[in-house]
């Protein structure tokens, strides 16, 4: 494989936070094993070796940390895993290096890490303190605002890349701008807005932070409408769902599966060893295998992988004569749910639609204005 990417689950489901809304902890207690613990150096170092075997020389690998919470693992594991791949990259082989963390943990010793790896840090931020606070709480039920902004400040100052993860709840999206300005005002200028999860097996929409498509639909207009004035100030602040229908609208690859069509970018690989196909699928049912019973390549092309690609390859019927299908694909197969009749749909359809709708003359605005800068207009 040209690029081989994984998603690392060094410390499982374990977390130093008690988000209300937890997708992975939930996820995890429908699993005959909640959490596999922390990665020991050997499974580090099989993952590792697994990865590079796959890898065609010269190509390139992603290392992407998550959780649970990824620093519970410890700073030596990390150190130990970057002085590894480092060590074992006999194929010149391009390293990156990415971590998505609620930034408890992070220190002086964790940025210059971050730093001299050239690591991407992702730091979750929901929206403003007050929304912040109700949500992503510590294990004494202590608001974390002041402490994850604290961290963002010191990775800005120590010139790490960071990007700010929030997650749109009911209540965020009903304060739009605000929670876009707010982030603003860290000084982070890449910023991703995934829609909160309900719990599995539950019914969507019946959580006190669930997203309805009403609501999701009116977030995803108001928010386009603060981007796009920025984009035409010429103060431009990068949202990632945003990017990638500009892109798409481009004629250029979407830059997430849930915006490509299909499934199976990446594996995910939990602190045991296991390997599954994707990190909202993280579940018994969908185990690819574990590492070193099988090549990496060949764990992912097994029946359980191929089963896993075809489902997401089907999408909801109503998809075929959508008039926004190159720009939406039917979304992520996690949003598919039964509709009437039986049939799968996506349950924030009627938002993408609205969206699109409204916002589609500006995209293809910003689509032919990237072009003209590229030359290719």
């Amino acid at each position: 494989m040209k690029t081989v990417s994984v998603l690392i689950k060094p410390a499982s489901s374990l977390c130093n936070m008690r988000c209300r809304y937890c997708f992975y902890e939930d996820e995890a207690a429908n699993r005959s094993q909640p959490s596999m613990g922390i990665m020991t150096p050997e499974t580090g170092e099989l993952l590792i070796r697994e990865v590079f075997s796959a890898a065609e020389p010269g190509g390139m690998v992603s290392f992407a940390f998550q959780g649970g919470e990824p620093t519970v693992a410890g700073l030596d594991f990390f150190r130990r895993f970057v002085e590894t791949a480092e060590g074992l990259n006999d194929k010149d082989l391009q390293l990156a290096w990415a971590i998505q963390t609620n930034g408890l943990a992070i220190d002086q010793q964790w940025a210059a890490l971050f730093r001299a790896h050239h690591f991407l840090v992702g730091v979750s931020l929901d929206g403003d303190k007050a929304l912040h606070d109700s949500f992503r709480m510590d294990g004494a039920q202590k608001g974390t605002w002041n402490r994850v902004t604290r961290a963002v400040a010191l990775l800005l100052r120590e010139g790490t890349d960071v990007n700010l993860l929030c997650v749109v709840t009911k209540q965020c999206a009903r304060r739009a701008v605000a929670v876009y300005h707010a982030l603003q005002k860290t000084g982070v200028r890449h910023l991703q807005f995934i829609p909160c999860l309900d719990p599995l097996e539950t019914p969507r929409g019946s959580m006190p932070w669930s997203l309805t498509p009403k609501d999701y639909g009116a977030f995803l207009c108001t928010l386009f409408d603060a981007w796009y004035l920025d984009w035409k100030r010429g103060q431009y602040t990068s949202i990632r769902l945003f990017e990638d229908y500009v892109h798409l609208a481009m004629g250029l690859p979407a830059g997430t599966c849930a915006t490509s069509g299909s499934c199976g970018a990446y594996f995910v690989v939990e602190a045991d060893g296991s390997v599954y196909p994707c990190d909202f699928f993280v579940l018994d049912p969908w185990k690819l295998g574990r590492l070193g019973e099988a090549p990496l390549a060949q764990l992912g092309q097994n029946e359980v992988a191929r089963r896993f690609l075809e489902e997401g390859l089907s999408h909801p019927p109503a998809c075929a004569g959508c008039q926004w299908r190159q720009l939406c694909f039917g979304g992520c197969k996690r949003d598919w749910v039964a509709g009437p009749g039986g049939t799968r749909e996506n349950y924030y359809c009627h938002a993408f639609q609205q969206f699109f709708t409204y916002a589609a003359p500006r995209i293809l605005e910003i689509a032919r204005a990237e072009q003209m800068a590229m030359g290719r207009g």
